[in-house]
């Protein structure tokens, strides 16, 4: 009964009976002739480059976010505030300059996230499972680590005297943020607890141990991972029960003690949770670690608004903290739960990730200048995940295709993966998804092959970028290009020549009168 009332609500909405599903405005022509026009306008204004010097640099990272989930996100913004969702605009959607970003990694076709964050953070492809190293080193070969480390755009930044930040939704140890501080053949090694005694042996490094001593004094750092800092078998702050979420260092080092110890005269402070970090006056802090969960934090949809921040409520802080350096910042910050939601077949969980991280680019937005602050958006890859069916318009993302499968003559949701958890079959035969919930926060969608986790795609990613220099990334590049155009951008790294040329011919230009005037002076004279 429920699966003939709702094909027969599908069909009501294809149909329409005489009464489209949208908005009267866009069945006169002259809605669309307009907005296109009022869009014209505003490309032709790009015409004006912003060659300025970027001061402050700002990268987005959307973990798996590829563009079907750009898409979607899109669309479930616009249902949550009661629109149809097809019209709306990210704010991802409104920067000025859109490039396509190829992820593969140096051995593998479809990338994984630690080579990837290799490439757009250190700005050299390598192989998968690696962070800070090239694609000379092996994956899981310690050996192979000494003499192969690449450095990356954070590191680039600070010794040019800016500040820098790291804020992430997953383990501050996790694949991509470690690619910002670390040099280790796998991604892992969060603490020496999950690595290999031989790997201890010969010298090689925890990710958790690099983040504080291969760049000591990072700014700002926020996100999970609270039980890779602590002693093995250490009850942890918040879960003083649960074994899972006790320590893991083997080596017996308290991180966060020796951090706070090495931090005591610098205006640092140590949180772990929502409380503590709104409680603090940026004004008057210099420096921030915020270890907000034993491991990742949890979906949006499930967070504890009393004890975990959302994302946008860390990049706000993490803004504040860094912009008071005259010199400028350079902040990293990753969605990184969209992956996590996507390998579960959790779509919606993936989805309202994917909407939490815009929210966060649209207040980064507001605290800074395009004139000065590049913002860069992308993702590390895809994933094999999709939505169609011939959806009418104002469909519910998470709901039905208005139609039966013509094969099995069961229902199936719009959403779909092309393989993960979602596969099932009962009595021989595809589940009949109008018995289940589809819409349920944890819902894991139907998908054509049988995986225990959902893997990610190897089409090309979006990169989405405003502020200065934004017009560099155009077209499709190789996802290494990245952080050559944003230190090219900000005058860091290895791209400054530039910029010295530029003052130098500025200096000459600003010389120039003066030096005629002196020529004409001994002419007179002579």
């Amino acid at each position: 009964m429920k699966v003939t009332i709702l094909l027969i609500c599908s069909c009501l909405a294809w149909g329409g009976l005489g009464k489209p599903q949208f908005p009267d405005q866009e069945k006169d022509p002259l809605f669309w002739n307009t907005w296109a026009q009022r869009t014209l306008k505003n490309a032709l204004t790009l015409q004006k480059l912003n060659q300025n010097t970027a001061k402050n640099l700002i990268l987005f990272l959307g973990d798996g976010m590829g563009i079907p989930t750009v898409t979607a996100a899109r669309i479930l913004k616009g249902q949550l505030s009661r629109q149809s969702g097809e019209e709306t605009q990210l704010e991802m959607d409104n920067f000025p300059f859109v490039a396509l970003s190829k992820t593969y990694n140096t051995n593998a076709q479809v990338a994984d996230s630690a080579g990837a964050a290799t490439a757009f953070l250190c700005g050299v492809k390598a192989n998968e499972g690696t962070v800070g190293v090239s694609a000379a080193a092996v994956r899981s070969q310690c050996n192979t680590t000494q003499g192969n480390e690449v450095t990356s755009i954070l590191r680039w930044a600070k010794e040019a005297g800016k500040s820098v930040g790291i804020v992430t939704t997953t383990r501050v140890n996790h694949a991509t943020p470690s690619a910002a501080y670390a040099h280790c053949v796998d991604r892992d090694w969060y603490s020496d607890g999950e690595m290999p005694a031989e790997a201890v042996q010969a010298g090689c490094k925890d990710i958790a141990r690099q983040l504080f001593e291969n760049i000591p004094n990072i700014d700002v750092i926020m996100g999970g991972g609270r039980k890779y800092m602590f002693p093995k078998n250490q009850s942890d702050v918040e879960y003083p029960g649960e074994k899972k979420h006790f320590g893991t260092r083997i080596d017996r080092r308290n991180l966060v003690e020796e951090w706070n110890n090495r931090m005591k005269n610098k205006n640092a402070h140590y949180v772990w949770n929502k409380k503590e970090l709104l409680s603090l006056n940026p004004n008057s802090v210099d420096y921030l670690l915020g270890l907000f969960e034993p491991g990742d934090l949890p979906y949006d949809l499930e967070r504890n608004n009393e004890t975990d921040p959302s994302l946008t409520e860390m990049v706000e802080v993490a803004i504040k903290i860094l912009k008071k350096n005259p010199s400028g910042f350079y902040l990293l910050v990753e969605g990184g739960r969209i992956d996590h939601g996507h390998h579960d077949g959790k779509a919606k969980q993936a989805l309202h990730e994917a909407v939490e991280m815009d929210r966060a680019i649209g207040h980064a937005g507001l605290m800074t200048s395009i004139y000065d602050t590049m913002t860069v958006v992308t993702a590390d890859h895809s994933h094999m995940f999709n939505f169609g069916g011939y959806t009418p318009r104002g469909n519910t993302i998470f709901g039905l295709a208005p139609m039966l499968s013509d094969v099995d003559q069961k229902p199936f949701t719009a959403i779909l993966y092309g393989n993960g958890p979602g596969f099932k079959v009962v009595n021989g035969l595809r589940e009949n998804v109008s018995t289940l919930d589809y819409e349920e926060n944890n819902y894991k969608a139907q998908s054509a092959v049988p995986l225990s986790m959902e893997t990610h795609g190897g089409e090309d990613v979006a990169v989405f970028a405003k502020g200065p220099m934004a017009h560099m990334l155009h077209g499709v590049h190789e996802q290494n290009y990245i952080p050559h155009v944003m230190a090219y951008a900000a005058c860091i790294g290895q791209n400054i020549d530039h910029c010295m040329l530029s003052s130098g011919a500025s200096s000459l230009s600003a010389a120039l009168p003066s030096l005629t005037a002196l020529l004409t002076l001994i002419r007179l004279l002579c």
